[in-house]
C-alpha cells in the first residue's frame, strides 16, 4: 500500500508546515539525506506545555510524540515532494521535558517510532535516541528531529 493510502487509512491529514521562528531552516538536504529540524509537540495549534513525570503522564507524552511524527511527515513531504520517495527513516532524536525522576522517555518516543513504522513499513524502522531534558523550547513536553534517506532515482 502506498504511503499516502496508509496515512489516510490511519485517519491522518498532514498539516501545513509551520515556518521556523529563528534563523534556521525546517530541513536541509545533503546528498540523499534529509535532516529535519526539531519539531515540538503542539496541542490545539500551540506548544503542548508540560513536563513528563510532573504534570503529564507517559500516555500523554506518547500521544504528543505521535503528533510530532505527523508534523515531521508534513515537513518531509514538503522537503521531497512525495513521501513515496523515502527510502528509509534513518534516525530520530527525541527530547522529553522530564521531571528528574522520570525514566520512561523511551516509551514516550514510541509514539513517534510506532507511527513511522505503520506509515513507512520496514522503511520506517530507524535508529533512535531518547533523552530526558530539563526544558524544551516554549516549555513544550517533547521535541523530535529526524533524518531520512531519499530515493529519487
Amino acid at each position: 500500500m502506498p504511503v499516502y493510502e496508509r496515512i489516510a487509512s490511519l485517519g491522518i491529514t498532514l498539516p501545513d508546515v509551520t515556518p521556523p521562528v529563528a534563523a534556521f531552516l525546517p530541513f536541509v538536504r545533503s546528498g540523499n539525506q534529509i535532516f529535519l529540524s526539531g519539531h515540538i509537540a503542539k496541542k490545539d495549534g500551540k506548544p503542548w506545555v508540560g513536563q513528563l513525570g510532573a504534570n503529564l503522564t507517559t500516555e500523554l507524552g506518547t500521544k504528543a510524540a505521535r503528533g510530532i511524527a505527523i508534523d515531521l511527515m508534513a515537513t518531509l513531504n514538503l522537503a521531497v515532494g512525495d513521501l513515496n520517495k523515502i527510502r528509509q527513516i534513518v534516525k530520530l532524536m527525541v527530547l522529553v521535558n522530564s521531571a528528574p525522576t522520570f525514566t520512561e522517555q523511551h516509551l514516550v518516543a514510541n509514539g513517534a517510532s510506532e507511527l513511522l513504522a505503520q506509515v513507512f513499513g520496514e522503511d520506517g524502522m530507524h535508529a533512535r535516541s531518547a533523552f530526558g531534558v530539563a526544558q524544551v523550547p516554549f516549555g513544550s513536553c517533547v521535541e523530535i528531529d529526524l533524518i531520512a534517506e531519499v530515493n529519487d532515482r
